[in-house]
């Protein structure tokens, strides 16, 4: 962890002529393949056809990036309007993971309704497309998971997603011209980038451990859920706690507010909340019995 504390990154990994390459894009690039590839083993562990997963990676990863850039740039609306240009200069940085899992989830479910060649289509389309959208989600979310961990560390070489000043070997150097009003005398943070890629590692191997207890023992419910939708449904909640444990870490004045309460943490916030009203509708559902007369 001293190489953190004594190494100042820049944002540059090499050049070619007048081309340079940025960390940011390079690790962006490098948490898709990880991404790609984890979800292409895991759907074999399911027997779902390859063909469907790179369908599907196209049309999300495409989503999730639009929805990432659109929710950073409404973060900072203001710059943006000033400086509208700059909203395509994507390997300075500034993407949201809310805005990306949003898009991408809209994406899926899309997919799943028009796109996806699965038999159990053909009837009862709605219904059966939700029951695709679980087992798709399930399916990407450790590579997505895995992903994000790789994913973080472009904003430690943009010196961006930083948290409060710290004295702990393991801070990380902030230049002072990325550093916020009022902590302009301070020169280590806390790297809750690393904070957040640790733990994003972490639900990496709990997701993929649960994939393989159930393929092992061929369960099809886990506490009288559905398998695929307890999966997506532990990202969302194991993410989003993880995610507001650091937003109270983390001073970068990247997300904006609403009220003087980080935009972030609100959405953070209600995303703990959907994914518990969403187990406890699972749950609900399938402990519930028809009455008799």
């Amino acid at each position: 962890m001293n190489f953190l504390h004594c190494y100042n990154p820049i944002s540059i990994l090499f050049s070619i002529g007048p081309i340079n390459i940025h960390w940011y894009g390079f690790l962006m690039a490098l948490a898709i393949l990880a991404g790609l590839l984890v979800s292409l083993q895991v759907a074999k562990w399911h027997k779902v056809d390859k063909e469907i997963i790179y369908d599907l990676f196209f049309y999300v990863v495409i989503a999730g990036f639009i929805g990432a850039r659109v929710f950073y740039v409404l973060y900072n609306f203001n710059y943006f309007w000033q400086n509208p240009i700059d909203i395509f200069k994507i390997w300075q940085g500034g993407i949201a993971i809310h805005g990306a899992l949003i898009f991408g989830a809209l994406t899926l479910w899309w997919f799943c309704r028009h796109l996806t060649p699965f038999p159990l289509l053909t009837k009862e389309r709605v219904s059966k497309a939700g029951e695709v959208f679980w087992l798709l989600a399930a399916i990407i979310a450790p590579g997505l998971a895995l992903g994000q961990a790789i994913g973080r560390w472009g904003n430690y070489f943009n010196q961006e997603l930083f948290g409060l000043p710290t004295s702990l070997p393991w801070g990380i150097p902030i230049d002072i011209t990325n550093r916020p009003a009022g902590f302009k005398n301070f020169e280590f943070f806390h790297p809750t980038f690393l904070y957040e890629s640790m733990g994003d590692l972490a639900i990496f191997a709990i997701l993929l451990l649960l994939h393989r207890y159930v393929m092992k023992r061929k369960k099809y419910l886990i506490l009288n859920i559905k398998y695929s939708q307890l999966i997506t449904l532990d990202y969302i909640l194991l993410y989003s706690t993880l995610r507001l444990a650091l937003e109270f870490l983390r001073i970068d004045p990247t997300a904006g507010s609403i009220g003087g309460v980080r935009t972030t943490m609100i959405l953070t916030a209600l995303g703990i909340a959907a994914g518990f009203i969403l187990l406890l509708s699972a749950v609900y559902k399938k402990t519930r019995r028809p009455r008799t007369t």
